[in-house]
Parts: C-alpha cells; sequence; structure tokens
C-alpha cells in the first residue's frame, strides 16, 4: 500500500487540471479496472465469510473465485470467467460523419462460443464515408501502389483508335492498291508506247561474237511479220532498228490504236515464255503506225527450212516441233487463248536456237488488215470457211501440222507452191466440205523419219477439228519419240561441232606436243647460251640493259702448252680432246652456283654473283669450282697421247663488273670491266696447276668467308697493272693433310717448260 502514495497513484492539488493530466497514460484505465476488480473481491469475501484477514487478501485462488462476475469499467465491459480470466471484449469502430467515432460491432469471447452484438442497421451505415459501399478487400492499386489495373477508359480509346486505324488502313489500301493499279497500267502503257525518236538506224547487225550481219539478209527473217497485202499503197515497211541497245524489227500496222487496244497490247507485252517472242510495244508518233518486236537473229524457221540447215537431223527436227508445241501451250493458256496465224514464218529462231513464236495477240489489227493468200496456206480449213481470224486451238493444232510437214519434207509450205494461181486452187479445194479425200500436203515417208511422227501429223490435220489432238498431248508423244529429251538443240548443235572437230582436236593436240616438245628444246638450248633471266626477257621482245654488279668473281683458265700439245694431233683429235675436256668441266659446273660465259679456244671464263647475285658466296663458289677443275684434270687422259698429261692454269679475281647482252643476230651475253682484265692477267702470271688470286679475292676467302688456307706470293709485276701482291691459293684450312709440298708437287713442271710456253 505504501507504493500508492508514490506517483501517478497519488496527486496533489498542484496537479490536478494542468496540461500534463489531459493525457493519461494508456495502462493508467486498465490499472484502473484492475484495482477496481481487487476490491470487488475483497468486498465479496467479506460478505460470504463476515470478515478478511491479510492472509485472505494475499490469497490469490480464493481473489479469483471471488473475483468471477462482470461490472462496467474504464476499459469497457469486464467479465470474469470460472477459472478468473478476463473475457475478450472486441469492438469495432467507424468514424460518424462527424468524424466521431461510433461503435458498430461487439464481439464478446465465451467459453466454445463467440457472441456478436450489431449496433448498426445495414451496411451503408457502417461505410457512411465511402458512399455506403464496402471497401476492397485489397486495394485496387495494391498495398504499395504498383499493381493498379489499366484504366478502360484507355482500352476503349485504343480499341476505338485500333477499329479507326484499321477502317483508314483498308480504306487506304484500297485507294492505294486502286492508285498503283491505275499508275501501273499507266506505266506499261507508257512502255507500249515507244517514241519514234529512240529507234536508230542500223546499217549492221552484229553478232555476239563480233561478226556482222547484213540488214537486208536479215530481213528476210521477217517479212512475215506484216500482215499487209503486198500489191496495195498499204505494203508493210520491215525493219530492222536499234532501240535502248537493242535490236528490234518493227512492221506497220497502219489502223488507229484505241484505248481498249491498249490494254490487250499491255497483256500481250507481259507475256514472257522461253518459246514466244516478246513483244516491245507500238510507235504511235512514227509517220506510220509501227508495231514492235523482239529481233530474232538466227531468221525464221522458213528460212531455215529454205536453206536447209540443220533440219535434216531428227534431234533438230524433234526440237523444233518441241519448242513451237511448249509456245502453243503458253499461249493457249493465256488471255490470247490462240494464235491464229502460225506459220513458219512467225516461227523465229534467236542466237540459242530455240523456236520464239511471233506475230500473236493482235486480233483487233489483224482484222482490220488485208491478208495475203499465200498467209492462208497455214490455215485450218474450218477457219478459212468461216473468215475466222481471230483463230482456234483447233486452228493452231492444224497449222502446227503443216508447219511439221516443212520439216519433214524439207521444203516450204505445200511442197515448195509457188504460182499464185496454184495457191487460189489449193485454197479453193480447203474450203469444200464435200471431198473425199481432204486435200492436204504431200508428206514423204523418209526411213529415217519415226513413223509415229508421221502418224501424230495426220492426226493434227484431221478434218474433223474435234479429233486434233490437244498441243499437250504433242509436246508429250514429241518427247517420247526423242531419243534424249532433256537434251536442248544449242547444246545437240554444239555436240555436232564438237564431233565435226574432233580429229581437228586431235590433230591440234598432236601439233601442240610436238611445238611444245621443239620449244622446250631451244629453250634448252637458249638457256645453255643465255641466262635463263636474260632469255626470257629476250623470248619476250624485252630489251636487256646492261646491269652493274658491285661484287663478283671472275674465274680464267687456260690449258698448259696447249701450242705443243696440239701439234701433236690433227684438227680432228684437238676438236674431240677440247670436247672431252669442256664436257667434263660443264658437269662439274652444274653442281656450282656459277655462270659460263664462254670458251675461247683452250681458255675457259667463268663467273659467280652475275647474273644471279649470291651476296659474298661468289668468291667461294668460285674456289670450290677450281679445286673441282684441279681435280678432274688430274684424272683426265688424252686417248690418243696415253703419255701426256694436261695442266691447267688458273686465275681468279674480285671486284665490280657490268655484264649486258651484245649483237641481235646471234646476241652473246658478255662482261666488262677491269675485274675480268685483271682476273685474265691472274691467269696468265700463274702457274701450271697452281690457282693464282688477287689480294681482293683473298680477302673474301680468308676474312669475309674464311675457312680458306692461302699462300702469299709476294709481289709481282702484272702488265697493264703495275705491282701487285697476289695470293695462291692452297685449299681448305681445316685440311691438316696439306702442305705445301704437296701442292707444289702437284704442280711440279720442268722449268724449261715454263720459261718456253705460250700462252
Amino acid at each position: 500500500m505504501q507504493n500508492f502514495g508514490q506517483p501517478p497513484f497519488n496527486c496533489s492539488d498542484s496537479c490536478m487540471g494542468g496540461p500534463e493530466d489531459q493525457n493519461p497514460s494508456s495502462f493508467s484505465r486498465s490499472l484502473h479496472d484492475a484495482t477496481y476488480a481487487y476490491l470487488r473481491a475483497l468486498n465479496n469475501t467479506m460478505e460470504k465469510f463476515g470478515y478478511i484477514t491479510k492472509e485472505m487478501a494475499r490469497n490469490g485462488t480464493l481473489i479469483t473465485n471471488m473475483s468471477r462476475g462482470e461490472f462496467q469499467g474504464e476499459t469497457g465491459n469486464v467479465i470474469f470467467d470460472q477459472q478468473g480470466n478476463r473475457q475478450p471484449i472486441f469492438y469495432v469502430t467507424m468514424l460518424d460523419a462527424s468524424d466521431q467515432p461510433q461503435v458498430v460491432m461487439e464481439i464478446n469471447f465465451v467459453p466454445n462460443n463467440t457472441n456478436l452484438k450489431k449496433r448498426y442497421t445495414d451496411e451503408s451505415t457502417i461505410w457512411i464515408n465511402s458512399n455506403g459501399k464496402r471497401p476492397l478487400y485489397k486495394p485496387i492499386c495494391g498495398y504499395t501502389g504498383t499493381d493498379c489495373p489499366p484504366d478502360m477508359t484507355t482500352y476503349i480509346i485504343i480499341a476505338i483508335g485500333l477499329v479507326v486505324l484499321i477502317v483508314f488502313s483498308f480504306t487506304f489500301g484500297i485507294g492505294y492498291a486502286i492508285r498503283e493499279k491505275k499508275k501501273e497500267k499507266r506505266r506499261l502503257t507508257k512502255e507500249c508506247i515507244i517514241p519514234f525518236i529512240e529507234l536508230r538506224n542500223l546499217k549492221e547487225i552484229k553478232n555476239n561474237d563480233g561478226s556482222n550481219i547484213e540488214i537486208n539478209k536479215s530481213l528476210r527473217s521477217i517479212q512475215s511479220i506484216s500482215n499487209l497485202s503486198t500489191n496495195t499503197k498499204l505494203t508493210a515497211t520491215l525493219k530492222a532498228k536499234n532501240w535502248k541497245q537493242k535490236i528490234i524489227h518493227i512492221f506497220c500496222i497502219i489502223e488507229k490504236i484505241f484505248n481498249e487496244d491498249l490494254t490487250q497490247l499491255r497483256k500481250i507485252k507481259q507475256l514472257d515464255h522461253d518459246n514466244l517472242n516478246k513483244f516491245c510495244g507500238v510507235c504511235t508518233d512514227a509517220p506510220i503506225l509501227y508495231g514492235i518486236w523482239k529481233y530474232c537473229q538466227r531468221g525464221s524457221l522458213k528460212d531455215l527450212i529454205a536453206k536447209e540447215q540443220y533440219v535434216g537431223d531428227s534431234f533438230v527436227m524433234f526440237t523444233l516441233m518441241r519448242d513451237i508445241a511448249s509456245g502453243l501451250i503458253a499461249l493457249h493458256g493465256s488471255f490470247a487463248g490462240a494464235h491464229g496465224m502460225l506459220s513458219s514464218e512467225n516461227c523465229l529462231i534467236n542466237d540459242r536456237w530455240q523456236v520464239k513464236i511471233s506475230d500473236f495477240g493482235l486480233n483487233m489489227i489483224r482484222e482490220s488488215q488485208p491478208m495475203s493468200k499465200r498467209k492462208l496456206l497455214w490455215t485450218a480449213p474450218e477457219l478459212l470457211r468461216e473468215n475466222n481470224r481471230k483463230g482456234t486451238k483447233e486452228g493452231d493444232v492444224y497449222s502446227f501440222a503443216i508447219i511439221c510437214c516443212e520439216l519433214v519434207n524439207r521444203e516450204t509450205v505445200w511442197n515448195g507452191v509457188e504460182r499464185e494461181d496454184d495457191v487460189d486452187d489449193i485454197l479453193h479445194r480447203l474450203k469444200q466440205i464435200n471431198t473425199s479425200i481432204p486435200p492436204r500436203p504431200l508428206l514423204r515417208n523418209n526411213e529415217n523419219i519415226n513413223q509415229n511422227l508421221l502418224h501424230l501429223i495426220r492426226d493434227c490435220w484431221n478434218e474433223r477439228n474435234i479429233e486434233r489432238p490437244k498441243m499437250i498431248q504433242v509436246r508429250s508423244m514429241l518427247k517420247q519419240m526423242v531419243r534424249d529429251g532433256s537434251q536442248n538443240l544449242m547444246d545437240y548443235v554444239f555436240g555436232m561441232l564438237e564431233q565435226y572437230a574432233s580429229s581437228l582436236e586431235q590433230e591440234v593436240e598432236e601439233r601442240t606436243r610436238e611445238l611444245v616438245e621443239e620449244k622446250r628444246k631451244s629453250d634448252i638450248l637458249l638457256y645453255r647460251m643465255l641466262p635463263k633471266q636474260v632469255a626470257d626477257k629476250l623470248k619476250l621482245g624485252e630489251f636487256v640493259e646492261p646491269e652493274q654488279f658491285s661484287a663478283a668473281t671472275i674465274f680464267f683458265s687456260d690449258v698448259v702448252s696447249f701450242t705443243t700439245l696440239a701439234s701433236k694431233c690433227s684438227p680432228l683429235q684437238v676438236v674431240n680432246l677440247l670436247n672431252m675436256l669442256y664436257t667434263t668441266f660443264d658437269g662439274i659446273i652444274d653442281s656450282h652456283d656459277v655462270y659460263k660465259v664462254e670458251t675461247i679456244g683452250d681458255g675457259y671464263l667463268v663467273c659467280s654473283g652475275i647474273p644471279r647475285r649470291n651476296g659474298n658466296d661468289h668468291a667461294k663458289a668460285i674456289a670450290e669450282l677450281s679445286f673441282a677443275f684441279l681435280r678432274s684434270v688430274s684424272n683426265f687422259k688424252v686417248d690418243h697421247l696415253p703419255n701426256e698429261r694436261v695442266n691447267l692454269r688458273i686465275g681468279i679475281h674480285t671486284g665490280p663488273a657490268v655484264a649486258g647482252v651484245v649483237g641481235l643476230t646471234m646476241p652473246r651475253y658478255c662482261l666488262f670491266g677491269d675485274t675480268v682484265n685483271t682476273a685474265s692477267r691472274m691467269e696468265s702470271n700463274g702457274r701450271p696447276s697452281k690457282i693464282h688470286i688477287s689480294s681482293e679475292t683473298n680477302k673474301y676467302l680468308t676474312n669475309i668467308i674464311g675457312g680458306y688456307l692461302t699462300e702469299p706470293r709476294g709481289e709481282i709485276i702484272i702488265k697493264g697493272k703495275g705491282v701487285m701482291e697476289t695470293f695462291w691459293l692452297i685449299g681448305h684450312s681445316n685440311d691438316l693433310d696439306i702442305n705445301n709440298n704437296n701442292w707444289n708437287e702437284l704442280g711440279t713442271i720442268n722449268e724449261d717448260l715454263l720459261n718456253n710456253e705460250e700462252e
């Protein structure tokens, strides 16, 4: 009880009503209710027992039992159960329209039950500040504010925008397609109209190989393009011209072109097939209206038949027929439907030996123009009777049969009929209906011709058009008749040319081999006379300029007492002696980096470092060559003078030199310079079987290269050079067995011979 005398339980008058008393501790209410419950338990104990002791006041079990019950405390309604535990009561509060807290729900937890007491009428009372609606269990944008759902308004706007965009795009696409279609029509129409100023006259037309074709001969291949009569003032004017680097041919149309005609011309221009000739357009601003087609260099099939070129070959014939059939199939499947005036005259052949069907799709022009009677010889009888110029597919099959007959017979239409009265007679008989045997061209039965082809031709010109085969069937049967249907005509023609030229090629190959062999022999001989790099330049016709060499080693050798030795031999023996000796030397030269310049009598001139530079190795190469020469002559025997011995005197000098080719008729590669003269003096002042070298060569061999043993000879007087210090080349410094006596013995010779020898 002493603690109750301390703050915060006691309070003096000075602290009552102060600012600090306005906000008491949050636990003060609980302290009040706990104290009140304890005091209430003491009162219940006193009422039950009539008294209360200190021990009873401290008896927790007794106080717990006496505290059962219910009272209204500062923390609300306080209820203690049988175990002395306070039953929790939860209050759900809300803020009213005045922002004052109001209890709307009370929840009591009793043993094994929960009591809920509502203090509101409906939910709108609770959520009065939320427009009477219950808030979401989770915020729309989430608890972090980042999960806001998209605004449907945005979706609606986007959807409306997409619909508008789609409608606009669709409308724009349709409009653009219509505009582009009109633009394409205008473009195609413009392409069909060729300005007359763009046409250039040609005097000659050049083949792909550069050869020329006379224009008059070329025009024969396109004479049939015009449908105009030759006996009227509307005679067709056929010309070949140059248009945009393309050779084209033109023919007169005369009639006026209307808009519907331009539409058909556009369609004709768009037709593209390997066996259909390309239509270029019309020229409307010319003095006469012209139609323009692509030029085919090899002329028409009629020209080819008239010349009897290649058509005798069965493969060529079948290939030409197959090309015509392929072109007709493409034409029958197009807007044109049929050709109407097919003949060997408008079956053109290009430079690749492909048949190009021309003069198709011009029905509006063909109907208004006069037609030559000869042109009608390819027309089907039913079309002649009806005067139908548009043509039919069956009529094209008939015309195809007439063309095949021309190829088989190797002559022009109707067996080469020429007279006009004969043409009239043929046309008259064709128009007759009640004839037992319909008139047809004579189809010659050649043994080399496949009999199935003859039957096919007869089926194609059958009088009953409904019994004629379709062109696709015709092409299929033609492919079966050809032994190699996959090969094209151009490859076959080239194959024929190869066969014709095979014997010539073999002969050319043989001659070429002989030429190569002779060239190889001449090159070997030339390379023996001149350095290879110099000889190659001379073969190319190039001028070989003299070349300066800063350092080279020159070698001179001479047969000692050759005059005495030659006096003991006949001239032929002298030649044989030198030939054997120099052949031996030549074999040695091949294994060293040296070049043999020339031989003069018994003299031998060799150099190293010329014409191919080899650094400082030129002195070494000449030194090794000298040793090899001395070893070879020590074993050299003269057949007709077995007791005679050949000795060499060798001189070597190193220094600059100039080399070049002298002469045209018999060019020689010569060396010039003081180095050559000095080397010659080294040889002439030397001794037999010794190698006489200058001080410059000695410097290279002992100081720069090293490994060589030399012996000073001392200073001697050299003709034209004065006093010079020279050396003897003894051998290699690592040859321990070499001594001067051995080399002196090798070079020993009678002093009298030395004093009397002749150079």
